[in-house]
């Protein structure tokens, strides 16, 4: 049994297309911020993880897929929004689900705005998000009107495109651990992935409405503004998060050399 650690929004369905129904494979879902702890505790074999904990990793996990959750230009589902311009926002209250989003909007406005971001921590499915001065909201939830009244939104990955003229990576399938035949894993990842792409007219019809999103914005969110391959701009948007990240004290020394070393050429770690 190969048990997946699967973001739980409708981001990743493009992702599982298939796997459902294979009687080999457990899929287990949650939160973007919570699959790393259940990589680390075992919960899991592969997961879903932020490219976030990649970077701060240092090399304990291996992105084992060119499958990806990622944007080349507006995301939709990972946006700020204020009662005050951008450029004004001192306190920014977060999403306890994300972990590289909180990242990305920290290093966009220390090169935007030349500011640094002073962030808490909100509930955002209990507490009332219009007493904020500006909240970021990642997921499902971004079209939910419980998001509250703002005057002002920020779309990051579209601010992320506009800044580098690269795509932005949120999250990457990644393992700590040799597994049997985890030769295997990449390709099956990658073959879900290619299902998932060609069917995802016919995902955000079916599932769209479940995970709150009306049919034919979810069509728009699957099939125009996500991307689902991690190819060579992808890999260059990540090494420059990477760089922005270095410069703001988000993560360790070794960041870039982390990332850098997913490429070097190797088999993918395979127990006897």
């Amino acid at each position: 049994m190969l048990r997946l650690g699967v973001v739980s929004f409708l981001n990743s369905r493009p992702l599982i297309a298939g796997l459902e129904s294979d009687a080999d494979i457990q899929l287990v879902l949650d939160v973007p911020a919570a699959l790393p702890g259940r990589l680390d505790r075992g919960e899991v074999d592969v997961s879903l993880i932020p490219v976030l904990d990649v970077l701060r990793g240092h090399g304990q996990y291996q992105v084992v897929s060119d499958a990806c959750i990622a944007c080349d230009g507006e995301t939709m589902t990972v946006r700020i929004f204020a009662q005050v311009p951008p450029d004004r926002i001192r306190t920014l209250w977060v999403d306890t689900d994300s972990h590289t989003s909180v990242a990305l909007a920290r290093v966009l406005w220390r090169e935007l705005y030349v500011r640094d971001l002073e962030s808490r921590t909100i509930d955002t499915r209990r507490e009332d998000l219009r007493a904020c001065e500006a909240v970021l909201l990642i997921g499902d939830k971004v079209v939910s009107p419980q998001r509250g009244s703002f005057a002002y939104e920020v779309d990051l990955g579209g601010a992320w495109r506009q800044h580098t003229g690269l795509p932005f990576v949120f999250a990457v399938w990644a393992m700590r651990t040799a597994m049997p035949n985890g030769g295997n894993v990449a390709a099956l990842l990658e073959a879900a992935r290619d299902r998932g792409v060609a069917r995802a007219a016919e995902i955000a019809d079916t599932e769209g409405p479940s995970h709150g999103w009306p049919a034919e914005l979810a069509r728009r969110y699957l099939m125009r503004c996500l991307k689902f391959r991690l190819d060579d701009r992808s890999r260059a948007g990540v090494a420059r998060f990477a760089h922005y990240c270095l410069a703001a004290d988000i993560v360790p020394p070794d960041a870039l050399d982390t990332w850098m070393a997913q490429w070097t050429p190797r088999p993918v770690p395979v127990t006897p």
